[in-house]
């Protein structure tokens, strides 16, 4: 519900000024991806790349972000569209303050990811689909989730008993079970370049 008697502030600083002070093309690095995938891995990756690089970046991570911002949210489509509704107003000012932002998320539902990348002008959204299959999500499970999912001790567990939407036009398709960590991030860092958002 939007709040009434509110009317956006402009502000004297616009977006095209940081960007230029930060000698950068701003956007959002949207990493989606099944659970174990290595989305977060990979993001962590890149941004540490781009910080070699003396880029200004953020990293909004799903589990970070749900310990303080949405700790109040569960995993129910409901409440999972809300965490991505939540995040995406928030990577949005990042990128109006001129950073490269990452967000490592699930996002399980293309509908989300599209109204996350109508929030920002043309450009600005990149999807990056960590691509892993669930097999090998499984053999990983690093938090033992997958494990609790299959005995039924979680509910609405992605890839299992919720649904994913795999994305059919991501800008940078990462297929993970054939890369290192490096050449994944490499690859992501080579489409930024290659399209200009950092020199």
């Amino acid at each position: 519900m939007k709040t009434e008697n509110t009317v956006w502030h402009e502000q004297h600083i616009n977006q095209a000024q940081r960007a230029q002070i930060k000698s950068q093309k701003p956007c959002l690095l949207w990493f989606t991806g099944l659970s174990g995938s290595g989305k977060s891995t990979i993001a962590n990756a890149v941004d540490a790349k781009l910080f070699a690089k003396g880029q200004h970046t953020y990293l909004l991570d799903g589990d970070n972000v749900r310990h303080g911002l949405n700790g109040d949210l569960s995993f129910s489509d409901e409440d999972r569209i809300e965490n991505i509704r939540r995040i995406s107003e928030v990577a949005k000012l990042f990128v109006d303050a001129g950073l490269i932002v990452s967000t490592a998320f699930i996002s399980p539902f293309a509908t989300d990811r599209q109204m996350a990348r109508e929030k920002l002008s043309s450009g600005e959204f990149i999807e990056v689909f960590i691509d892993t299959p669930i097999e090998i999500c499984e053999q990983r499970d690093p938090k033992g989730l997958y494990k609790k999912a299959r005995a039924g001790e979680i509910k609405d567990f992605t890839g299992i008993d919720s649904t994913y939407d795999i994305p059919s036009t991501p800008e940078v398709h990462v297929k993970t079970a054939d890369l290192s960590i490096e050449q994944c991030a490499d690859q992501i860092i080579a489409y930024l370049e290659k399209n200009n958002y950092i020199g």
